[in-house]
């Protein structure tokens, strides 16, 4: 009678599917230390950062940031009170923050709703055509930006004209009304991407959840709403972070579309912050600072529908 010693966790699992695969090896012990490395390596130059917008602009010129540990008493937030208030060279960064936050919230809002009904259409609404209106959709993709500018500008300031008829006026928007360009240009250029995301994944919800909701006599819309918004919501929010994170970092379709001074971003400014000369170099880790929190507080917000999202198709057995 022989007995076997093998230890139960080193028994192969046995019909082990690929998703279970790859959450185990994801929760190893390996995998865990890699990912602190990571993040510590990742955090490094933020906390860097943060330090400097703390410091004086002498003991700045002087030492790096990592001397500030040998005096932290030295800490003030002069920096950024000059930043965000002062009317001189360098300053007066609330207006491009306020402009910034007004351009990213519909900017975001807009092509995530939309991206979210069309995706439904092109998943579970059989109409003609609706194969090469997705596949249209997904060659916009490769249609690079920059490209994109000054057609799009020409719309906006000239109107869209066939020969001698005239399809669509010029807009003629001047100042704070420019933004509307801001908001559309961002929607235009988002909506490609999050349709073709969010298809991909409306797609893989199971069927028979569909069949049943028509039987009981839901609508299109009903079951848009109370079955398929409910179930995608991770992919939604990691969408959203990433519609975020693109319209709050941009600097070239604020500065094109935008109307000057009045809707300048605060990506915007940030290259002119330091002078002709550099002179004012030292309150760029505090102008920094500002730009990057408020998408850093965001994505820790929404981390956790981000990594669902991240991981809903490779979990599936």
């Amino acid at each position: 009678m022989s007995i076997d010693t093998k230890a139960p966790e080193a028994v192969p699992t046995i019909g082990e599917s690929r998703g279970e695969r790859i959450r185990r090896v994801l929760s190893s012990r390996v995998a865990s230390v890699v990912a602190l490395v990571i993040a510590a390596l990742w955090t490094i130059p933020t906390a860097g950062l943060f330090i400097s917008s703390l410091r004086p602009e002498d003991d700045i010129n002087d030492s790096g940031w990592w001397m500030f540990f040998t005096n932290p008493g030295s800490a003030t937030l002069e920096t950024y009170n000059y930043v965000l208030y002062s009317n001189t060279q360098g300053g007066g960064l609330i207006r491009n923050l306020i402009n910034t936050i007004v351009i990213t919230v519909p900017g975001v809002v807009v092509p995530v709703v939309f991206a979210a009904m069309a995706a439904y259409a092109l998943s579970w609404i059989d109409f003609r055509g609706r194969n090469l209106l997705y596949i249209a959709i997904f060659a916009l993709q490769v249609v690079p930006l920059q490209m994109a500018l000054i057609p799009l500008l020409s719309f906006f300031s000239q109107g869209l004209h066939i020969g001698d008829v005239t399809i669509t006026p010029a807009w003629e928007l001047e100042g704070v009304n420019t933004i509307v360009q801001v908001w559309i240009a961002h929607s235009i250029f988002g909506l490609p991407l999050a349709i073709f995301l969010l298809h991909n994944f409306m797609r893989e919800l199971p069927g028979d959840v569909m069949e049943a909701a028509r039987i009981d006599g839901a609508s299109h819309s009903q079951i848009f709403r109370k079955v398929v918004l409910p179930l995608v919501t991770p992919a939604i929010a990691s969408i959203a972070i990433f519609q975020f994170l693109w319209v709050w970092n941009d600097f070239l379709v604020g500065r094109t579309f935008g109307g000057g001074e009045a809707t300048r971003p605060l990506t915007a400014v940030l290259g002119d912050m330091a002078g002709s000369w550099g002179n004012n170099w030292t309150r760029l880790p505090a102008a920094g600072f500002i730009a990057i929190i408020v998408p850093l507080l965001v994505f820790l917000l929404l981390q956790r529908y981000f990594v669902r999202g991240l991981l809903a198709g490779s979990v599936k057995g």
